[in-house]
């Protein structure tokens, strides 16, 4: 079972497989030193492989992976307090580990970029190492970043929260997802709810699911209300603010030259995804360089659906969840594997599920609508110019969101039947992935990374 609450994880931004999964890594190597081990290190060598390395300084990984070792998390690290954390560590060479104590480490000398070695096994691959004084190697561990959070160690199983408890409804499919709701008359967010209450009563699951709006929604805030320049050398001006302001003045005129909920919906996501490059705090849904796609669809029903409710936002979120865990279990929802079409591509397909349950869609509408939105962003790459989540990826939430809502009023509008199914479009899309040229999945080696070098 994957829980809705793998799927939204909230952190930091710029990126949850080069951030926030290479963050969780690092923090999770410290803490499995023994506690001799711990007394004796003296040193620490960490090596970023594949899309790691080739896009790591631009996705912030050197920044996560000192805070890792710091013994941070990204979900209680504080966004505004990361960047002094990591220049003191720079301007002294130290870092004090989690259990205080303090060791010589050189982020530019004991972090290194391997772009010659090409990793057998995931493109996202992090090797951490720990000496002692005289330079012997007390452990070695591999781990990989698989996309949304979701971290990897060498020859395990995926490090995702699991227990052994049976769950009620272990769907593997739509197509089951579906004959589940069918033969028990119960919703997909109705099956998503009894699955997580194997491990928590459904009280702790409404205030999980709270929270994960309420991050949501403050990130949109925020974004909506920070102008200013986004990091990273390319001079990227943040427009949400902007764009919020125009929006508001041409109500206030009663101008209609537009729809005003779409345009809405599209400053929602890049406001989202401004902060997410200025690494801010954000909710990975699926992952952090799609994450304001989701926020943005939601906060369009919330704002701009007649009869939207707290309970239609909870249903949304359980919802879109069900078609996430589908697309990972089935294909992938990193950049790094599938292209983009496994970001936002995903995203896209979780946000119209959500959006057609809280509207009152029945599964097969629901299904429908998860498969319209996948459908149309299959074979799309992740090129970001300067290796930075900016250049395309703001934009393309913007655009991933109006789909979604598109994808909903297209589903809303017939009876769920269709000749694709999303199982199908799943499997193209991890096909489509599998056959997709390395230089087109989060490298910045190809597409818009260099024939737009010097944006």
């Amino acid at each position: 079972m994957i829980s809705v609450f793998d799927l939204f994880k909230i952190g930091i931004g710029p990126s949850s497989s080069h951030t926030v999964g290479p963050m969780k890594a690092a923090a999770a190597f410290i803490g499995m030193l023994s506690r001799d081990e711990q007394s004796a290190v003296q040193r620490l060598k960490v090596t970023l492989l594949g899309s790691l390395a080739w896009t790591g300084r631009g996705h912030g990984t050197d920044k996560a992976v000192v805070l890792g070792l710091s013994g941070f998390a990204p979900e209680t690290i504080d966004p505004d307090k990361a960047d002094d954390i990591v220049a003191a560590v720079a301007a002294t060479k130290r870092m004090t580990l989690p259990g205080g104590r303090t060791i010589d480490f050189d982020p530019a000398q004991d972090i290194d970029f391997n772009f010659d070695e090409v990793p057998a096994v995931h493109p996202n691959t992090m090797r951490f190492s720990a000496f002692d004084a005289g330079g012997s190697e007390l452990k070695k561990e591999t781990w990989f970043s698989i996309g949304g959070g979701f971290i990897q160690r060498e020859g395990e199983v995926m490090s995702t929260a699991s227990s052994s408890a049976d769950i009620p409804y272990d769907y593997h499919s739509a197509a089951e997802l579906i004959d589940m709701c069918d033969g028990s008359g119960l919703s997909i967010a109705d099956i998503l709810l009894a699955n997580e209450t194997v491990f928590v009563d459904e009280a702790s699951v409404h205030a999980g699911l709270d929270r994960i709006a309420a991050v949501m929604f403050d990130c949109i805030d925020r974004g909506m209300r920070t102008d200013g320049e986004l990091p990273g050398g390319l001079k990227v001006k943040r427009r949400a603010r902007a764009l919020h302001d125009r929006l508001q003045a041409s109500e206030t005129r009663n101008m209609r030259h537009s729809i005003p909920a779409m345009d809405y919906a599209s400053l929602y996501a890049i406001a989202v995804n401004e902060e997410n490059a200025a690494g801010g705090r954000v909710v990975t849904a699926p992952t952090n360089g799609a994450a304001g796609v989701l926020p943005a669809v939601l906060r369009y029903y919330s704002d701009h659906c007649q009869g939207a409710s707290q309970e239609g936002i909870r249903i949304f979120l359980l919802t879109s969840a069900a078609i996430g865990a589908l697309c990972k279990m089935n294909a992938s929802i990193s950049g790094a594997e599938v292209g983009c079409q496994g970001e936002v591509g995903v995203a896209c397909s979780m946000a119209a599920a959500g959006l057609t349950a809280a509207l009152g869609g029945s599964s097969r509408q629901i299904e429908n609508a998860a498969e319209i939105g996948m459908e149309h962003h299959l074979g799309m790459t992740c090129d970001p110019i300067g290796g930075l989540v900016q250049i395309p990826c703001i934009e393309r939430n913007a655009f991933g969101a109006v789909k979604a809502i598109n994808a909903t009023s297209l589903a809303l509008s017939g009876d769920g039947s269709h000749h694709v199914s999303l199982d199908q479009v799943i499997r193209t899309m991890r096909d489509t992935g599998a056959d997709m040229q390395a230089k087109y999945k989060e490298t910045s080696r190809g597409g818009l990374a260099v024939n737009v070098p010097d944006c």
